[in-house]
């Protein structure tokens, strides 16, 4: 097995295809061909399966080349170290709920290693995405929350999929509104107050059960709904149309500016919310960095 195998394995995962893996790292289409057949062939492992419409990852391959993007990364380190810069473009990805301080997390850790060149991913999807990312090795780690209503769910997926949690901070439920909603000045709402209000939620696809709800008492019924996939999208809805969404009320004035504000709301229930990681995996550099970066922002 050789470095250069691996640099061509996951440009090609990153890309989609070999046309394009070829075209950016300047090597011809034969040549990433054979070596990753000859990878293939030496591990003892299928990392893509073939068609006339390009290449998509097998699942043992997503795998393999989670652990690959780990030895590249030590590699980084080292010529860093030895000869004094980077060769390696960096990588680093980060699967997540829709949370604005990861948004401020990931934005101090690009700030702290700026250079040259890098590659950094940042994820807001689904739930069950978020898991599936973490456990393939697509992303280093995930952030979703846990609560009573979901935990014993979640956990019993994290153990299936060689996962862990570990807390970041517990919340009370809050909701967001808009700064010019008539409940916005409340010093706390319930449900009662909010149920002319249209509800807004993050849409979880075929995976949308209350147990992968970004919103805690998703079981409730509303007369009003609308689901979204964009952080974005909600905001604006929430300010167009003096809805509300549930969640960890914590938001950045930065990011979001002044429109939206958050307001606890009058119920006995928590939110905690916290990391997700592979067992007995190590955080690289960047990795570690984003944990405290997310830490100075809760």
């Amino acid at each position: 097995m050789k470095l250069q195998q691996l640099i061509y394995a996951v440009k090609v995962a990153e890309c989609g295809n070999i046309t394009e893996a070829s075209r950016r790292l300047f090597v011809s289409q034969p040549s990433i061909t054979a070596s990753i057949r000859e990878l293939e062939a030496e591990m003892g492992v299928t990392i893509f399966e073939r068609s006339n419409k390009g290449v998509v990852v097998t699942e043992e391959g997503e795998t393999f080349l989670g652990y690959a993007r780990q030895v590249l990364e030590q590699v980084d380190l080292l010529e860093e170290r030895y000869c004094g810069e980077a060769r390696q473009v960096p990588h680093f990805s980060v699967s997540c709920q829709h949370y604005s301080f990861a948004v401020n997390a990931f934005v101090d850790v690009i700030r702290q290693f700026d250079a040259a060149r890098y590659d950094f991913t940042l994820r807001e999807e689904q739930t069950h995405e978020i898991i599936e990312d973490v456990s393939h090795m697509k992303s280093e780690l995930g952030i979703l929350y846990l609560s009573s209503r979901n935990r014993e769910v979640i956990e019993k997926m994290l153990r299936q999929n060689e996962l862990e949690f570990a807390p970041l901070f517990r919340a009370e439920p809050h909701v967001f509104l808009s700064s010019s909603h008539p409940l916005a000045d409340c010093s706390s709402v319930t449900l009662d107050d909010l149920q002319d209000y249209p509800y807004l939620s993050y849409e979880q696809g075929d995976y949308n059960s209350f147990y992968f709800s970004e919103e805690i008492l998703s079981t409730l019924d509303r007369a009003k709904n609308i689901r979204v996939r964009d952080r974005a999208t909600l905001f604006n809805l929430v300010i167009g149309l003096d809805g509300y969404t549930v969640c960890s009320g914590v938001i950045s004035a930065e990011l979001n500016g002044e429109g939206i504000v958050a307001v606890p709301l009058d119920v006995d229930e928590y939110m905690e919310i916290g990391i997700i990681t592979r067992k007995n995996s190590q955080l690289t550099r960047y990795g570690e960095t984003y944990v405290e970066a997310l830490r100075r922002h809760i």
